[in-house]
């Protein structure tokens, strides 16, 4: 049930680029065919290109561009990205999933709770649940109440891989956070 992220923002760039190089050909011929003044003239690329070495300084530069650009690309398609969608234990044959974003939500609500905590932050790591907050109490004792917090609403939620959960809570002193 876990759904990876689409690769929208590289497949975008590609096709605009693409579409652009495109249109800039289209549009040269047309100028050409019409006889009116070229944006991009083709005999001066033309000669341009011909009088180029395939050792020349450029070309090298140009190449090793092209070919980073193409494992960069070759890597985002090919690695996957953080799961958009985390599976939940299945319950009567029937396959469920929650968003990253709505477990970080229920996570930090579930510290709401906890006395004399503030500003709570999740963070969701691969095999990891980060919760991080700020206390006017002991952080130890604060910390234990977070992280009994968090683990009773996970048992709630019943993720299908239960993280590590991790809590850090550090103690303000009484005049606030500086």
């Amino acid at each position: 049930m876990t759904r990876r992220p689409r690769r929208v923002v590289p497949a975008v760039v590609v096709a605009v680029l693409l579409f652009a190089a495109a249109v800039l050909v289209v549009v040269s011929l047309v100028q050409r065919l019409t006889g009116t003044r070229e944006w991009i003239s083709y005999d001066s690329l033309a000669t341009r290109l011909h009088d180029t070495s395939w050792g020349s300084g450029w070309v090298l530069g140009v190449g090793i561009a092209v070919a980073v650009l193409g494992l960069a690309l070759l890597a985002v398609a090919a690695l996957p990205g953080k799961p958009v969608v985390l599976a939940l234990e299945a319950g009567d044959g029937m396959d469920a999933g929650i968003t990253r974003r709505s477990l970080r939500h229920a996570l930090a609500d579930a510290t709401v709770g906890v006395d004399g905590l503030d500003k709570t932050r999740v963070k969701l790591r691969r095999n990891k649940i980060h919760v991080s907050g700020h206390t006017h109490h002991t952080a130890e004792q604060a910390a234990g109440e977070v992280r009994l917090a968090v683990a009773e609403r996970l048992d709630h939620i019943k993720p299908a891989d239960v993280p590590l959960l991790r809590t850090s809570v550090r103690t303000i002193g009484h005049g606030g956070p500086r």
